[in-house]
């Protein structure tokens, strides 16, 4: 495996734990935004590993899965639609107060369920 395609990956597994230990401190709102970094750079990854150029900066992650050349079920594409969304919102809060009810605990542990099987399906089209 390419050095900066391991580097995506191994970061990108960093960030999902995070995502996973926010969750457990009830940190909700930062909790999703890991799990969008975390998809993003895994889709990265590929990016990198089937062009051999750097990835671009960019954060949609409809646009990386395209970049990538993967192909997700519907459903797994609307999710990750509905995650770039979801990490804009966090970035750019405009009422944190509100923000902080909208993201319960059940709805973000639904959002870290799916990333994680998001990242598993990324993951097993990287050559490891």
């Amino acid at each position: 495996m390419k050095k900066e395609v391991k580097n995506w990956l191994d970061s990108a597994r960093y960030d999902l734990e995070v995502a996973e230990h926010l969750f457990k401190t009830g940190k909700y709102i930062y909790t999703i935004f890991m799990c969008h970094l975390a998809i993003e750079k895994a889709l990265k990854a590929k990016f990198e590993e089937i062009t051999g150029k750097t990835a671009p900066k960019i954060h949609n992650l409809c646009s990386l899965i395209n970049l990538a050349k993967l192909a997700p079920t519907e459903e797994m594409n609307k999710f990750l639609g509905e995650l770039s969304n979801l990490s804009v919102v966090t970035r750019y809060p405009e009422d944190f107060r509100k923000m902080l009810k909208t993201f319960s605990k059940e709805r973000t542990r639904n959002v870290l369920q799916k990333t994680k099987g998001a990242f598993q399906w990324i993951e097993k089209f990287i050559k490891l």
